[in-house]
């Protein structure tokens, strides 16, 4: 198995040393750049993202990267998204308002609603924070050797809501069934944190660095 590089969307809005540190330790490189020639030309590419979808989406214009992301995916190469990167992907959200997302799957992103827990006397907190264990629709290349219920980490107060559903990878149960990753073809993208879900996220992007 070769070193192989992972290009990694800078657009000041994503964790990027944990991510690129996640994708060293794994024995391969991580390259972070918000040039579009360099996003264009990557062999494989991971959009992170943390915070709002609004300030994500206009940062993504202001930079002229939303045109290329979308160019990139029509080249058919691998890329993963993650977390706010995996709701970017998407025709838009409610967070906050109404605003438009890439539009490269078709679907809308919506908040938690709290609800009542399993647990008598709980209740299901908005965010959802924390490990969860994930359901496998659709065994993903990068889910190979995972059990059947792997545990991994999400923060997050939205979430993906698919029109087709074929693209659904894995869900997790947080009061309603969510989606928690979607696959289709060469994209990928990740409602968790790969970089903070230890082992498992561990082998996901390995994996990842592979397809």
């Amino acid at each position: 198995m070769g070193v192989n590089t992972i290009t990694i969307v800078d657009y000041g809005m994503g964790n990027l040393k944990s991510v690129s540190k996640a994708i060293e330790h794994v024995g391969h490189r991580a390259v972070i750049t918000s040039e579009p020639t360099t996003i264009l030309s990557a062999d494989r590419l991971i959009l992170p993202g943390v915070g709002a979808f609004r300030d994500a989406i206009a940062r993504l214009k202001e930079l002229g990267l939303d045109d290329t992301l979308r160019d990139y995916h029509a080249k058919g190469r691998p890329m993963l998204g993650i977390c706010l990167g995996l709701q970017l992907l998407f025709d838009r959200s409610e967070e906050e308002g109404l605003y438009e997302g890439l539009g490269i799957l078709a679907g809308d992103v919506v908040r938690f609603e709290s609800r009542a827990s399993q647990v008598p006397g709980q209740t299901l907190k908005v965010p959802h924070m924390g490990w969860n264990e994930l359901e496998i629709v659709r065994p993903a290349p990068i889910l190979e050797d995972l059990g059947p219920k792997p545990s991994v980490y999400f923060v997050h107060s939205y979430y993906v809501r698919p029109k087709d559903t074929s693209v659904i990878a894995t869900v997790t149960d947080y009061g309603i069934k969510f989606t928690s990753m979607i696959w289709k073809e060469h994209l990928f993208a990740s409602q968790f944190h790969p970089e903070k879900s230890q082992q498992v996220g561990l082998s996901m992007l390995a994996k990842f660095a592979e397809v």
